[in-house]
């Protein structure tokens, strides 16, 4: 049996008996290894604290994830993230600047499809329509309806994916505005959501839209958020943040603005915007 360790909870860690956040607790489990899980390159000094602390304890200790460079294998579910979400593809064709997914994954592979309702893959809609047809198959077979949280890239909504995101029963969907340049796809993607019967008003829509980044100002930034409401979406600020650098406070401040939708909505009467 494995042991996971992780260097924080987010809603998507594990949370089995086996699974451990931070240091060994009074419960020591009997397992033959500890695996130490890192998402975030900022959270690779404490997982390799967090390494050694296990080892300390007799345990065998090995470290891996994304901050690693890992490029991920088949999907075990329940392992690394909790039942219920899903990856059936690693890797992106896109080699964004900005993104380690395609550095770290290759292009796009195509994985085989387990049981789950919450999709991560980073770029699903650049996989084979096969595929692409077999996940939506699989998630109608689902208990909960299904949510796209890794992202749907836009240039890749066409009008017949929008319709069969509508088909299954999409609960939420995201998609990414990461660059000025991405704006006519954005709008496309909210064009054909709609058409397909998907409304502002019920929030299935959500686009993560990228801030921060070099010669990025808080100017220019409000102004793409603006116009992802303008294109049917509600938008998820993404704080752009290199290695372990520390974002400005204002940055952060502006940031904490744009990812609770009741502030969002609030601001604008975004559910007037059909």
């Amino acid at each position: 049996m494995i042991a996971r360790v992780f260097p924080r909870r987010t809603k998507a860690t594990p949370d089995d008996s086996l699974a451990f956040i931070g240091d060994p607790g009074l419960f020591r489990p009997d397992v033959d290894d500890v695996h130490v899980s890192v998402t975030f390159k900022f959270d690779l000094d404490e997982g390799e604290r967090l390494q050694k602390s296990w080892e300390d304890h007799g345990y065998t200790t090995t470290i891996g994830g994304p901050a690693l460079g890992d490029p991920g294998t088949d999907f075990v579910p329940g392992r690394y993230l909790k039942r219920g979400y899903v990856i059936t593809s690693r890797g992106c064709p896109n080699k964004c600047w900005f993104c380690d997914v395609w550095k770290r994954e290759g292009s796009i592979r195509e994985l085989p499809i387990t049981e789950g309702f919450n999709v991560l893959d980073s770029n699903l809609l650049a996989c084979s329509e096969k595929h692409i047809s077999a996940v939506f198959d699989m998630l109608t077979q689902q208990k909960d309806r299904p949510v796209f949280s890794g992202g749907l890239d836009p240039s890749r909504i066409t009008q017949d994916i929008a319709h069969e995101l509508r088909r299954i029963k999409t609960d939420r969907l995201y998609t990414a505005y990461d660059t000025p340049d991405d704006y006519e796809d954005i709008e496309n993607a909210g064009r054909y959501l709609k058409k397909a019967g998907f409304t502002v008003a019920s929030h299935k829509m959500l686009c993560y839209v990228l801030i921060g980044y070099p010669k990025d100002t808080i100017l220019d930034a409000e102004f793409r958020l603006y116009a992802t409401v303008d294109a049917g979406f509600t938008p998820m600020a993404m704080l752009y943040r290199e290695s372990d650098e520390q974002p400005s406070v204002e940055w952060r401040q502006f940031q904490r603005m744009w990812v609770r939708p009741t502030i969002i909505h609030g601001s604008r009467n975004l559910d007037k915007a059909d």
